[in-house]
């Protein structure tokens, strides 16, 4: 098989020629479809990751299988399906109890630390593909299908996670980007009053076409004042924030009214940030992290897709071997929704 390769940190992509993947027991092989190309991986790509080198990037997959191992009887050849990209143990309390991404026993993340969907093959643990279910046209929308496990899934987890309410006030910091401007449509299918903060004209305008009330332009604008004015001095219910520097958290916190909660996704920030006690017990806030997803969210999210209720926004389609365009594109910022690569 043809597969894009990363031998080192920070290093081009190599295209190599790699034999078929054969499924061992309690394993299950697939022929890629698409592959979505995102933040979270570009990380890896950039040495702003934990990865095992030489390495297969890609955990937004879609998939027909081609081979199931000893003991799998839930897929068959031809099944169309996605993945979750956590290698978990599936019997832990975290896993026993729907929270798959706290397993005690967490083994690493499909795309870092095992071969992921820049190939033409997949092999993984049956237990981490996901069916596609028929309400899905996935030979016609095979990029759109491929990023409902990352793009529309991580958006859906925090509107459960927040507990957002129709009519709730939401920010999102970083709202033009792959997972952010889903993250605004999210918060509207919830029925959320949402203002959207970046730092591109072309990306804020995106963010009102997918329902923003009102957009930041926080390289021009004092976010901290245009919150207030938009929330007419009540203070948000919900900031979500995908940039997680040490200044949008604080910025986030602070613009937080009564009752307010904070949630951060930003695992690639990890430096700390300031946040009064005296505030959190005056207004009871709540300061979250939200840990990529369960497969039930997942499920959840391709039901929310075929449905009808949200569609993945792709702007861009690569070939296999332009996974370094792609990847320029990512670093540069110049990418409004996600991009895929789709196999020929």
């Amino acid at each position: 098989m043809k597969a894009m390769v990363l031998q080192e940190k920070n290093a081009p992509f190599v295209m190599e020629e790699r034999p078929d993947p054969v499924p061992g027991p309690g394993e299950a092989v697939a022929r890629v479809i698409a592959c979505g190309s995102g933040l979270t991986i570009h990380h890896a790509r950039a040495g702003r990751a934990q990865v095992n080198y030489p390495v297969i990037i890609g955990h937004e997959v879609l998939g027909e299988i081609t081979a199931v191992g000893e003991g799998v009887a839930r897929l068959s050849e031809g099944d169309p399906v996605t993945m979750h990209c956590y290698l978990t143990c599936g019997h832990c309390h975290w896993c026993r109890t729907d929270r798959e991404a706290l397993c005690d026993n967490l083994a690493g993340f499909v795309g870092r630390h095992m071969d992921g969907g820049y190939a033409e093959y997949i092999k993984l643990p049956a237990r981490n593909f996901i069916p596609i279910p028929e309400s899905l046209d996935y030979k016609a929308h095979p990029a759109e299908v491929a990023v409902i496990c990352d793009a529309i899934v991580t958006p859906y987890k925090v509107v459960r996670r927040a507990r957002i309410q129709p009519l709730e006030t939401v920010a999102v910091f970083g709202a033009g980007g792959g997972v952010g401007i889903h993250m605004v449509m999210l918060a509207r299918w919830a029925h959320a009053r949402v203002v959207a903060i970046d730092i591109l004209p072309e990306k804020l305008e995106k963010c009102r076409e997918f329902g923003a009330e009102a957009v930041i332009d926080a390289s021009r604008e004092n976010v901290a004042e245009a919150l207030a004015e938009f929330t007419g001095g009540r203070g948000l219910d919900v900031a979500i924030d995908f940039v997680s520097a040490p200044s949008t958290l604080e910025a986030g916190t602070k613009a937080l009214g009564r009752g307010g909660r904070l949630v951060t996704l930003g695992g690639n920030t990890p430096e700390p940030f300031r946040v009064s006690a005296g505030e959190m017990l005056a207004k009871e806030l709540e300061l979250l992290g939200s840990r990529s997803f369960t497969k039930q969210e997942i499920m959840d999210s391709l039901e929310l897709v075929g449905r009808g209720d949200v569609w993945p926004h792709v702007t861009e389609i690569y070939k296999l071997e332009e996974a370094e365009k792609v990847h320029y594109r990512l670093e540069a910022g110049l990418i409004t929704g996600r991009a895929a690569i789709v196999m020929d």
